[in-house]
């Protein structure tokens, strides 16, 4: 049987192009091969940026308002289409529909905040600086920008770099996660069919490739990106020394803190949808419970331990599964080596996820996994895992808990539960990390405010989305003007000075 192959998207349209190189994407449910998406080569790297570059001025030299109407289409036809969005998501990714809907809604919020760009891009205006001479600056677009994202949102974080780099008036192309790669095909045709001219949005399938020849060609003026630290790294290093702008966003191990006030119903609640939704596979799941005093970490493990062994895993697109599968094999027996290596460390392992009766089944199942009495040292602690599993560390005060949210290498989101208001103001106030919960476990901002972490979870000056993805997507230009009326000015041979 001949695999579909999953095409590139140039010129407002399908593409195959012309490497021979081919990935499998997978059903995660089945773990048959579903389809198989082509790996780019020069020439398709070279066909897709070229595009790219010749649609870019016209679209940029369009009213930001003509825009803004582009977008608000395009808004329009993905939520018509949400239902068969998130059922591609699902798909090829193995979150649950419910899940893949949320996450294309928190997308499209990002493109609902982008249709006021005609406001955001306003600049200012200073009437009579001097004598005759006024001031004033404007932002303008860019040209071609490149946006790299991950496998675990196919929507949400494309989506958050698109809003803001098409209304601005740049081009863009997208390269997805070779896992998951139609979700953005589909999103570049919605993009032609609500009136978005061909070129503007192309997508670019491939891997390191690809990657590289975005972080390094010169038409290419700013590059997003979305994935591991060390990668995220690279991204950065390498596109700063090639004159480019650079948002790129890394790893995470975000931390939920308990302290002994909290309502414990309301932490498990919050804890099973943060660490266990989307199997894990988040940026800001949380990953690690740091719980002061024994007395409540015991009372909240033995309520976690039930629920955690509760949780129905099995087929994404089947109504009431609370967890569907891992995004690959490879990517699930990565996991199941943590757990291992848990136990190994000493850890105590209240629910083992690798017995969860799904894993019998041909895809590429994990159960929830619940560690107690982790410790600073342990690789679990220390390391991303991006899978379901959470580890819960006791500690003996509130400073305690601070002091290992500040130390740890990532510092992407936290929360804290509480009920004492001083305590957590004092608590957000004094962590470092980019985003802060309070009763909050996933705080992830509204569109209208920007996205972005900490030491090693973000590299660049720009957070994503928000008037930080307004701000990275255009530069500035200020203007001096005055209009003689009179004789010409003495030549003057110092430094300017407005009088």
């Amino acid at each position: 049987m001949t695999l579909p192959r999953i095409p590139h998207v140039v010129a407002g349209a399908r593409r195959d192009g012309q490497s021979d190189r081919l990935s499998p994407v997978f059903d995660p449910s089945t773990g048959a091969i579903a389809s198989q998406v082509p790996l780019a080569n020069a020439a398709d790297i070279e066909m897709v940026i070229a595009d790219a570059a010749a649609a870019a001025p016209a679209w940029g030299q369009r009213s930001a308002q003509d825009r803004s109407r582009v977008m608000f289409r395009w808004r329009e036809l993905c939520m018509a289409h949400a239902d068969e969005l998130a059922r591609l998501i699902s798909s090829e990714h193995g979150k649950v529909v419910s899940d893949a809907r949320g996450e294309l809604q928190r997308g499209l919020e990002v493109v609902e905040f982008a249709t006021g760009i005609p406001h955001l891009m306003k600049g200012e205006f200073s009437d009579g600086v001097s004598r005759g001479i006024d001031m004033y600056s404007m932002r303008q677009p860019l040209g071609v920008t490149a946006a790299i994202t991950p496998f675990n949102f196919p929507a949400m974080v494309p989506l958050w770099m698109l809003g803001p780099a098409l209304a601005c008036g740049n081009a863009v192309v997208l390269k997805p996660s070779e896992r998951d790669p139609s979700t953005a095909v589909r999103l570049a045709e919605l993009f032609v069919e609500a009136g978005g001219p061909p070129g503007v949005f192309n997508v670019l399938q491939g891997d390191a490739d690809a990657v590289n020849a975005l972080c390094t060609d010169p038409r290419v003026q700013a590059v997003s990106f979305v994935g591991s630290t060390p990668i995220a790294r690279h991204v950065y290093e390498t596109s700063a020394r090639h004159g480019k702008r650079v948002q790129a966003m890394g790893g995470a191990k975000n931390h939920l803190v308990v302290l002994p006030d909290a309502d414990l119903d309301m932490t498990v609640e919050s804890l099973m949808g943060a660490a266990y939704g989307s199997a894990g596979e988040r940026c800001m799941a949380i990953s690690v419970a740091v719980v002061v005093g024994d007395a409540t970490a015991d009372a909240l493990v033995a309520r976690l331990a039930d629920r955690v062994r509760a949780l129905r895993v099995g087929d994404p697109r089947v109504d009431g599964n609370d967890m569907g599968p891992l995004v690959t094999a490879v990517h699930r027996d990565r996991i199941a080596g943590y757990i291992g290596a848990g136990v190994s460390e000493g850890a105590s392992l209240v629910v083992d996820g690798r017995t969860h009766p799904a894993t019998a089944e041909s895809g590429f199942f994990l159960g929830g996994t619940l560690f107690d009495h982790v410790t600073a040292n342990m690789s679990i602690y220390r390391e991303e895992i991006f899978g379901p599993v959470l580890c819960v560390v006791r500690v003996q005060s509130a400073e305690e808990a601070l002091t290992l949210c500040n130390e740890h290498q990532y510092g992407n989101g936290v929360a804290i539960f509480t009920r004492n208001g001083g305590a957590a103001r004092e608590f957000a106030h004094r962590v470092q990390c980019g985003m802060v919960g309070i009763n909050v476990p996933i705080p992830v901002p509204l569109a209208f405010y920007s996205f972005g972490g900490w030491k090693e979870s973000a590299f660049g000056d720009h957070n994503q989305h928000g008037m930080d993805g307004v701000r990275f997507y255009t530069r500035t230009k200020t203007v001096t003007t005055r209009w003689p009326s009179g004789g010409a000015d003495a030549a003057s041979f110092s430094m300017p000075v407005l009088r």
